[in-house]
């Protein structure tokens, strides 16, 4: 019987091939790399097998391991549920519509999921398209654009533009645009569009109320659910006026904020989430629940915000692996850096004891 050589442990995308090269979002390209994307969880060797390895194979399954953690697989909360529950019902009610399509505005604060609900929205609804329509590869059906700040109406339909890779002459108007990027739309049966950063739309300015209008007119005419995602778009101006009670009209509203604490469902909730993140680790040493039982901690820490969670328990287990402990503790997450909402949170929530323990660790 041949003895497996070392390498054999290792995947393959770990032995030197490089990925390929990126692609934003907001094209074509991207999007469809970030649909067909699905990490894959690297196997733990045996002691034996690292033991066999030589000094470049280990470096190569340790780099595949901080890879994977860097880009942890998503969990499915609460918020992003909800989102696809009810934007692929709208979906399914405004096939028949000509006009006055409803939507989804996704609306909260920074680092509570809004763009991670909008894309995995996409990425769910495209998925079960391409099921029904296993053989159609020009099938297009997710627009996914980001409104870019102070836009105009002509920046705006660029935006469709670019994600379908169209091109213009030196001289051309917006309506050439726009009939291109509907004609585009429809060629490839586009039916759900994805709006992120919605706060940028300024209503109270002439030109933030010609993009709106601009966007509108899109809905009008593109055969899609509009689904758009924005920071506490309600304090924007988003549903003043004319304009704002149209919208208020055809949309819901789906907030999103910080999970909260409060002890029996919310704070079991909160500790299934940290568990589910640990259940995904790719960790040597790391003994199993040891995060669930810091879930309170994580808690203050993070703010109860599911990005700067996610942060912690990444960048933790990159440390881990670079350090060679390959298990997480609290003295580890304390070194791992978090964003200024979360560390606002936590000096305002986190019990004394644990603020004091900061300034020692520090």
């Amino acid at each position: 019987m041949t003895k497996p050589s070392p390498t054999s442990f290792i995947p393959q995308q770990a032995t030197g091939q490089e990925p390929p090269p990126d692609s934003p979002l907001t094209t074509k390209e991207g999007w469809r790399r970030f649909v067909e994307h699905e990490p894959s969880p690297p196997p733990l060797l045996t002691t034996a097998q690292q033991a066999a390895l030589s000094r470049k194979e280990k470096l190569h399954d340790d780099e595949l391991r901080r890879n994977y953690h860097a880009d942890l697989p998503l969990v499915n909360t609460p918020t992003i549920r909800k989102v696809i529950a009810t934007s692929r019902l709208l979906v399914h009610l405004n096939r028949q519509q000509i006009s006055a399509r409803r939507g989804v505005i996704i609306s909260g604060a920074s680092g509570t999921g809004k763009t991670t609900a909008l894309s995995q929205l996409g990425r769910s609804h495209e998925i079960a398209v391409r099921k029904r329509h296993p053989r159609d590869r020009s099938r297009l059906p997710v627009v996914y654009v980001t409104i870019p700040p102070a836009a105009t109406p002509k920046m705006l339909a660029m935006e469709f533009a670019r994600f379908f890779g169209l091109d213009f002459p030196t001289r051309f108007n917006i309506t050439d645009v726009v009939n291109a990027v509907c004609a585009t739309a429809a060629h490839v049966h586009v039916d759900l569009v994805l709006v992120d950063e919605l706060h940028n739309l300024n209503l109270a300015t002439r030109t933030g109320a010609e993009a709106s209008d601009q966007l509108k007119y899109f809905a009008e005419r593109l055969p899609a659910t509009f689904a758009y995602a924005g920071i506490d778009v309600e304090d924007q101006g988003l549903f003043a006026g004319t304009r704002g009670r149209q919208i208020a009209g055809r949309f819901t509203v789906i907030p999103t904020a910080p999970f909260s604490h409060a002890p029996g469902t919310d704070r079991d909730a909160w500790k299934s989430l940290v568990g589910t993140l640990e259940s995904m680790l790719r960790l040597h040493h790391h003994q199993p629940e040891t995060l669930t039982g810091l879930s309170d901690y994580l808690y203050h820490r993070s703010g109860g915000m599911i990005g700067s969670l996610s942060q912690l328990i990444r960048g933790a287990a990159v440390l881990a692996i670079e350090a060679g402990s390959e298990r997480i503790t609290e003295d580890l997450l304390e070194t791992v850096p978090v964003d200024y909402a979360a560390e606002r949170s936590e000096s305002l929530t986190a019990p004394g004891k644990t603020r004091s323990r900061r300034r020692r660790v520090a």
